[in-house]
């Protein structure tokens, strides 16, 4: 071969080697996937909600971008998926507006007990202007560190416990309830006669079992899921809160997204928002079903008004 081929091909390498660093990595190397996480298990409404916008993501990139799923508090309780998401160890997490409150604070309006009426009235404000400021607000937050992609149901939360029925507000004192890590919450709890304990939520079935709390609060599908009923077994309809949730992203990892891939990562969290509200109440219909057969005492309040603020 002589010095003029060897050169041709010399610059044809250089060329090659420059066109590949400009284009980026080959597609086989440029595959992301990007782990997600929840505390509820398989099948619970917002981990199946997410599984399909991992599947629509998958789809549309073919196979560039995927979710892989960690559920049941694989990496922890919502404490550990928001620190982990802001330093970008996972990407994406359903996160309850609960302990987001100390995060970004004008998110604790949702923290306030009887704030909506009903979930329509809820779901109203979450789809409207002021539940997209608020995913602005956390978005643009200096320090949270994560991305606020869409709003999620989670239903009316009541109060349960292992000593005795609660009918009015009275029955309260003294029963020590497992709360979020929030002081709103706390304080809710201790002015409804009651002693508010802050937990995480991976802590509480341990605590129930040994005692240390007499029970806690939150919805039908979440006690039925996690068979809370086998340790506290009178689940009064309280209907003290309703507090939506953030499917957040790890900001860290969102900003070395493309724009376009930004993109169809915030439109497939819309469809997913409205994927798990069919699932949510489908599944508060099956889980009331699973509490009867496990004879859950459902106590009905007939006045509430001593629980609500004057």
């Amino acid at each position: 071969m002589d010095r003029r081929t060897l050169l041709r091909l010399g610059v044809f390498s250089t060329l090659g080697t420059l066109a590949t660093d400009l284009i980026g990595p080959t597609s086989a190397q440029s595959k992301l996937v990007l782990k997600a996480t929840d505390v509820h298990p398989l099948g619970y409404p917002t981990v199946e909600a997410v599984l399909a916008l991992g599947r629509k993501l998958e789809a549309a990139t073919d196979g560039r971008l995927s979710i892989q799923m960690y559920p049941s508090m694989q990496l922890g309780g919502e404490k550990e998926m928001i620190e982990q998401a802001q330093v970008g160890a996972l990407a994406i997490a359903r996160i309850s507006v609960g302990p987001m409150g100390p995060l970004v604070p004008e998110l604790n309006v949702f923290n306030l007990p009887f704030m909506f009426r009903d979930d329509a009235h809820m779901e109203k404000v979450i789809d409207g202007p002021i539940g997209d400021e608020l995913l602005k607000k956390l978005s643009e937050h200096p320090t949270a560190g994560l991305i606020g992609l869409c709003w999620m149901n989670a239903g009316t939360r009541n109060v349960y416990n292992s000593k005795k029925p609660i009918k009015n507000i009275g029955d309260l004192k003294g029963l020590k309830i497992r709360m979020m890590g929030n002081p709103v919450f706390v304080d809710t709890m201790n002015a409804l006669g009651g002693n508010g304990v802050a937990m995480g939520f991976d802590q509480l079935v341990n605590a129930m079992q040994t005692g240390v709390v007499d029970g806690a609060e939150n919805n039908y599908p979440t006690y039925a899921t996690g068979q809370h009923y086998r340790y506290a077994k009178y689940y009064s309809l309280t209907g003290h809160l309703m507090i939506p949730e953030i499917l957040v992203f790890s900001k860290k990892t969102w900003d070395t997204l493309s724009k376009d891939d930004q993109a169809l990562i915030a439109k497939f969290a819309k469809e997913a928002q409205q994927e798990e509200r069919k699932l949510w109440y489908a599944m508060e219909e099956t889980s009331k079903s699973e509490m009867q057969k496990a004879g859950v005492e459902i106590i009905n309040i007939d006045d509430k008004k001593p629980f609500q603020p004057n």
